[in-house]
């Protein structure tokens, strides 16, 4: 049974008669009538019981009425899901990091997703990095990437990779012999790190912090470059993912030293606001990145 003949009684049904419903469907009202006498013809029985003016629906008729509603109510919620979804792959997202070593790899992934992505636009937004997730709570950003679960009812959290943090230092430095570094050795260094405060460092939380140990000097330096070009000359070390200095030539005079003998390692997650994470645009940015990262 086509669609048309649904409509047809649905619309006759509620006009009240064949001659009200002509201008509801664009129809002459012998055109009208001529569909509905093919229909009975074709169902073998009476849609509606004429009157001159009152049409009633049969009971078989009050059946198919209620077919139709149900019919056309489903048509309308599937287009509708059809143009949220359409909707949904385009958005902006705001993107920080607790981590400021991420900003030295997101770039080359924004491109890549300007590319798989065209109709998601990113802005990364910079500075306040140690918060990130009251920033995400206030829909200051949309996502944040973060190296400790919140807590919060109204976020969520996907864990995206794990990675290791090394003390980089020159060859000639005297805690070079050492096999690993303890926490008591980094009360005799100058450690650069890339900002205040130290709650957002993650080698002085997780490492010092417990151990109630501070080093002897620290000195921030938001430029790698600089750091890099500070500890070549043994004038210090730092702390950092190998991955984070990938992007810089290192001078072969640089070493790595693990932090604690089985190493300092730390999770990352993005952090979305529940009632965003549903959003297409959002969840193809989310699945991307685990996709990238995790490589």
């Amino acid at each position: 049974m086509e669609l048309k003949y649904f409509r047809l009684i649905k619309t006759i049904a509620e006009e009240g008669s064949i001659s009200n419903a002509t201008e509801r469907l664009f129809l002459t009202q012998s055109a009208l009538s001529h569909q509905l006498k093919d229909l009975e013809e074709r169902l073998g029985f009476k849609v509606f019981n004429r009157s001159r003016n009152n049409w009633e629906l049969t009971d078989e008729g009050s059946e198919l009425y209620k077919l139709a509603n149900k019919l056309f109510s489903s048509i309308d919620e599937s287009f509708s899901a059809i143009r949220n979804i359409k909707d949904g792959s385009k958005g902006s997202i705001k993107l920080s990091a607790e981590c400021q070593s991420f900003f030295h790899t997101i770039p080359s992934f924004i491109q890549k997703m300007g590319i798989l992505y065209p109709e998601i636009a990113i802005d990364i937004a910079l500075g306040a990095t140690n918060k990130t997730v009251s920033q995400v709570l206030s829909n200051d950003i949309d996502i944040a990437i973060v190296t400790s679960e919140p807590a919060a009812d109204e976020l969520y959290s996907i864990p995206v990779f794990r990675d290791e943090i090394f003390a980089i230092m020159h060859e000639e430095h005297s805690l070079n012999d050492l096999e690993y570094l303890e926490a008591s050795h980094f009360s005799h260094v100058h450690l650069f790190i890339n900002s205040f405060p130290l709650e957002g460092v993650a080698v002085f939380e997780s490492f010092l912090k417990p151990n109630k140990v501070h080093p002897k000097k620290i000195s921030a330096i938001p430029f790698t470059e600089v750091t890099l070009s500070m500890i070549a000359a043994n004038m210090g070390i730092m702390c950092a993912p190998k991955w984070q200095l990938t992007p810089f030539k290192l001078s072969k005079e640089l070493v790595f030293k693990r932090i604690g003998e089985k190493g300092l390692e730390r999770k990352h997650y993005l952090v979305v606001k529940k009632e965003q994470r549903n959003k297409k645009y959002i969840h193809d940015f989310i699945s991307s990145f685990e996709e990238n990262f995790r490589e």
